[in-house]
């Protein structure tokens, strides 16, 4: 498995990492950033010679997805920030992606030339036009090696169809259609028709002024193309079908965990609100990610999680300072492992965390330069929150909350 973190790659606010995603062998990552670029790394074959060169990823490719843009109706400017990253299943030697800034999707082709034909009859070697008169013979174009060149064409553009900033792309099951999540729609796309999609949930209410919750995430079954599930900011899963009704505003299942009174307090509404949900690999289960905790449910229970992981439970003193300075508003992800046996999120101070589902153990590590050498092995690092402070161990009030781990994938 794979994470990066919220970090600077060169210096400057633009190149900050905003989303990552592996395709679905695992040989490429594509990572977006807040200037609008995708960066799509290939991993290294291992060779007899560098064993341990497998496991690197060098750059593949990187192309400019999203310009800034300015909304003149409205007087607000369109950040280039790619949101998300999802790549399609391969069909043929090209490999294709959507990306995603605050109101537009573009569907990528990502291809591979390693030959140029050459020897037309109307053009010369440079692309200049010849004199018809100059042609005495018909010659037959050939194909001719040259350096490998990585090229990436916008094929589709799906643009306004949101009014609020899209959270969420999600690539559907039948692989004819996906879905793009904002804070109060949802619309489902076809592949093939970029002026339309169809609106499937709508929670806006009639007056703003009664706005009480906004959706914060929505994804795909991995099985089954007519079911999919969004989060709220309140803390709850809705989960719906599309075979009921066209309009999905009525749920069929609603997941939620009624919340103990003694643990109420003025931060409970903030740290219950969902960053991230996602399906386990075989369609059961589900996962959710709030501030504190994540969370498993089995998706024929709704009034319970069937399972709770404390991720860094030693904040909850810290909740004041972490709202003054809006880290209690950072929005971290989840995933599952290829068997759905081991959950990773992230934290503070480049901290991530693995829970083992079946021994019930957890640890947690760091991602630093330090342990980023090939076959460095990393060492469990444990935060001590009172008392003595033990020589391994490090002191809650020395985390460092610009560092972050908030964006995590997994190779399948």
């Amino acid at each position: 498995t794979l994470m990066l973190t919220e970090g600077r790659a060169m210096g400057w606010c633009s190149d900050i990492i905003s989303t990552v995603e592996f395709n679905h062998t695992g040989e490429l990552l594509a990572t977006g950033d807040k200037g609008g670029r995708v960066v799509i790394f290939q991993r290294e074959q291992e060779s007899k010679n560098q064993p341990h060169r497998r496991g690197e990823y060098n750059v593949y490719s990187t192309f400019q997805s999203h310009e800034p843009e300015f909304d003149y109706l409205k007087s607000l400017e369109i950040e280039e920030k790619i949101n998300k990253i999802r790549w399609l299943p391969q069909q043929n030697a090209a490999y294709f992606l959507l990306s995603t800034n605050d109101k537009t999707v573009k569907l990528w082709k990502v291809s591979e030339r390693d030959k140029r034909p050459e020897g037309y009859n109307l053009k010369d070697e440079d692309g200049r036009l010849r004199d018809p008169s100059m042609i005495t013979s018909l010659r037959v174009p050939v194909l001719r090696p040259m350096d490998l060149m990585v090229e990436a064409t916008p094929r589709r553009v799906f643009a306004n169809a949101h009014t609020y900033h899209i959270n969420s792309i999600s690539v559907n099951s039948d692989y004819e259609t996906y879905m793009s999540a904002d804070d109060l729609r949802i619309n489902l796309w076809n592949f093939e028709i970029t002026n339309q999609s169809f609106n499937i949930v709508d929670i806006k209410p009639a007056n703003m002024e009664e706005l009480t919750e906004v959706i914060t995430a929505a994804e795909f079954h991995p099985h089954h193309c007519n079911i999919f599930v969004y989060s709220s900011s309140k803390g709850t899963i809705r989960l719906c079908d599309m075979r009921t009704s066209a309009l999905c505003d009525r749920h069929a299942k609603f997941f939620e965990e009624p919340e103990d009174p003694s643990n109420r307090s003025f931060f409970s509404e903030i740290i219950s609100s969902i960053s991230d949900v996602k399906f386990s690999h075989s369609g059961s289960y589900m996962m959710t990610r709030d501030y504190l905790t994540v969370k498993v449910w089995d998706l024929n229970m709704e009034n319970r999680p069937i399972e709770t992981y404390q991720v860094h439970d030693y904040l909850r003193s810290k909740l004041c300072s972490l709202y003054e300075n809006d880290c209690i508003f950072d929005k971290f992800e989840c995933v599952w492992n290829g068997s759905d046996s081991v959950i990773m999120t992230g934290s503070y101070n480049n901290f991530f965390r693995m829970f083992d589902r079946n021994t019930k153990r957890d640890v947690t590590l760091e991602a630093s330069r330090e342990s980023s050498k090939p076959r460095a092995i990393l060492k469990p690092r444990k935060v001590c929150v009172g008392g003595k402070r033990k020589k391994d161990e490090i002191s809650v009030d020395s985390l460092d909350f610009n560092k972050k781990i908030l964006h995590t994938d997994k190779v399948n």
